[in-house]
Parts: structure tokens; sequence; C-alpha cells
């Protein structure tokens, strides 16, 4: 039984380059509210989180950059080396993530939760879980990721995987094994296969997709198997700018969820929406010309909007190609500011677009609630 009464708490671990992250997206498109702790671990010693002094008071003025942020490049060269620093860092990080995650499920509306964090099984948080999923995959398979993903060399693509635990160790305690070497189909299917004993525990029938109906408009959030025709539609409406084959519709669906704008059950719309580290960012629309389309915008982005809330989310970027902008002065109406990566301000906000914005495209931003997590009180 987990620490939260009503909610069911799947702990999901990993070592590097497993696909822990793939695993969970999977999970928050069957209905699971994901949370990554390591993100949070991140936001926690951002300069206006509670855990920067005092990681400043413990390793030194040093490991700040010059816009005076922890350079966490600095940082993880010296406690990766030294076990002693080590857990000095974590003796500050590990309380301020738990106190996030414990108010994030507090606050979520769904029933089950999945908690990613790469040392699950070393911290109190394994115990507040019901069950334990882990994410495997071959060396081999690490490496290949390693070296194509974070340009790494293989010596320390190698050297990275050697310092964690065996992933043995892990699969002997592990409730479910997601066994993460081949393609998104394979990996869909064996999380599809366990979600439905997830359900069972709960004692609740797996939900199918909502359509959510505005006037003569819908909004369905799709799952894998519309891929042939989300492929499609963004060909064609594109005018074969984009020209997407059912495969990487399939990749696309690890990083994020495709909206669906439905009028009289035809499709005549998209989004491309994913929540990451409780930051919205949507960067991509495709509308139908045959349908209005600052009504069609409206009703989407509203969508896009409640999901986000519904998620928690402190801000909704928004990106969009330059013909777009001048198409229309929706944007404005529905509260959006266009701004650069810099005047956001919030450290997390800014590595979420620089990490998203699709190359040639203008960012709108709008914040959704005023009081952030792991910021000070």
């Amino acid at each position: 039984m987990s620490s939260w009464p009503g909610k069911y708490v799947i702990g999901l671990t990993g070592n590097i380059a497993t696909g822990k992250s793939v695993v969970r997206r999977m999970l928050e498109h069957l209905g699971a509210y994901g949370i990554d702790a390591d993100a949070l671990g991140h936001r926690s010693i951002a300069r206006d989180a509670p855990g920067y002094q005092p990681v400043i008071d413990v390793f030194g003025s040093w490991i700040l950059s010059q816009d005076r942020q922890i350079d966490r490049t600095k940082l993880s060269r010296v406690v990766f080396a030294d076990p002693d620093a080590m857990a000095k860092l974590e003796a500050i990080v590990h309380p301020l993530v738990r106190q996030a995650i414990d108010m994030l499920v507090k606050r979520s509306s769904q029933k089950v939760i999945v908690v990613e964090a790469i040392k699950l099984l070393e911290s109190p948080l394994r115990q507040a879980c019901d069950v334990i999923w882990v994410a495997y995959a071959p060396q081999e398979v690490q490496t290949a990721r390693l070296r194509q993903k974070r340009g790494m060399s293989e010596t320390s693509a190698c050297q990275r995987i050697e310092a964690q635990s065996s992933q043995e160790e892990k699969i002997r305690v592990a409730n479910v094994v997601i066994r993460n070497q081949g393609s998104f189909n394979d990996t869909w299917k064996q999380v599809s296969a366990a979600w439905k004993d997830v359900a069972v525990a709960i004692q609740s029938p797996l939900e199918s997709p909502e359509v959510v109906v505005k006037a003569e408009f819908g909004v369905q959030r799709a799952r894998p198997g519309q891929a042939n025709e989300i492929a499609t539609l963004i060909t064609r409406l594109s005018n074969d700018r984009q020209k997407l084959t059912h495969d990487d519709v399939m990749a696309a669906f690890s990083e994020k969820a495709f909206l669906l704008l439905k009028k009289d059950a035809q499709i005549v719309g998209v989004a491309g929406w994913q929540v990451e580290n409780l930051i919205a960012r949507t960067d991509s629309i495709y509308i139908e010309v045959t349908v209005p389309f600052e009504k069609a915008v409206r009703v989407l982005m509203d969508d896009v909007e409640r999901a986000s809330r519904e998620l928690q989310c402190e801000v909704s970027l928004l990106f969009i190609a330059p013909e777009m902008t001048v198409k229309s002065p929706i944007w404005g109406e529905l509260g959006y500011k266009e701004g650069s990566i810099q005047s956001l301000g919030v450290r997390a906000w800014q590595e979420a677009a620089l990490e998203s914005m699709p190359e040639g495209s203008k960012m709108y931003y709008k914040q959704l609630r005023a009081d952030r997590v792991l910021h000070p009180v």
C-alpha cells in the first residue's frame, strides 16, 4: 500500500539509457500521472529554489556559472568522483524532491501515479510505492543510445554505465520488467499488457480516450493505434513539408501526445503536445482549411490548457510557424505573449524551450499558475 491513500503508485527505475522516460510517457498515454524525480532534483538547486544556497555552502561558489546558476556539469564532476560528496548533495536534494513529490501526488486527480527515479531503490521513496517497474536494455543498446543522443565517446558511455549498480540487481526486486531494446511498438505492447494488471489492482476499468465536445468540435487524445491517421493528416496539411510515416508517429509517441480535433466524427486538426517537468509544450498545430481557423485553434488550445492544468503545469509554451502568427491575432486573445527564451526568466522553463523549440518557429507563453514547485516560500 502506498503512502498516499486512494493512490496507486508505480515506482519506475532503471539504469542510464534504458528508456525509463519512454516507459513513463507510455503510462501517461494510458492515464497515469507521471513524475520525473530526477528533473525535480535539478529544479531543487536552481537559483530561485530552496536547495540553491545549501549546495553553494557545501561545495563553494566556484560551481556557479556566469549567470549565477549552479553549473550541473561542474557539480557532477565532483560528486560522481567522490561518494562522500554525492552523499552530501543527496542529503540536500532528496528531502526537497520527496516534499515536491508528496505535494504533486496529493494534488493529482489521477488515481495511478508513476514516479520515475534512477535511484528509487536506494531511497525511502521505494517504500512509498505499491509496485516497482524496471526498464531494461542490454549494455550495447545503452552504449549506442548514449553515443547517439548525448554525443558521448564509447569510453565515456561505458564508464557511465559501469558506474551504476547492475541491472540484474534491479530486475531481481522488480514486479514488472520492461525490456526496452526493440521498437516503440514492442515496448508499447509490454507496457499495455502490464497496465491491465494495474487496472485489476485498482479495481477500476481501463478508460477509453475521452472526447471533450465543444459546440461542433470535439477534442480527443490520440492513441498509438491512430498513428497512420495522424501521419496522413500532418503530411497532407503541411503540404508535404513534413512527410511522416506510421513509424515516425510511433517514435513521436515516445516523447509527446497528439490531441485530435474532430468535427462530425472526422479529424480536422491535430496538435503535438508534451508535458515534461511541469511544463506544457505545444510544438505543432495543423488545421484543415475547410474549418474556421480561429474557432478551431481556440478549441484545441482550450483543451491543451485544460489538460495541462490537470497535470499541474506551471506554464504553457507554444511554438508555431511564422506564417501562422500573422494569420490571426488569436494567440494574444488566448492570453499568450510572444517572447524569447531569455524572457521566460525561470531556468526550468528556459531549458524546456531550448530543448523543444523547432527551428524557425516563434515562441509564445502563458503562465498557468502563480505557485511553482520547489520555489522558496
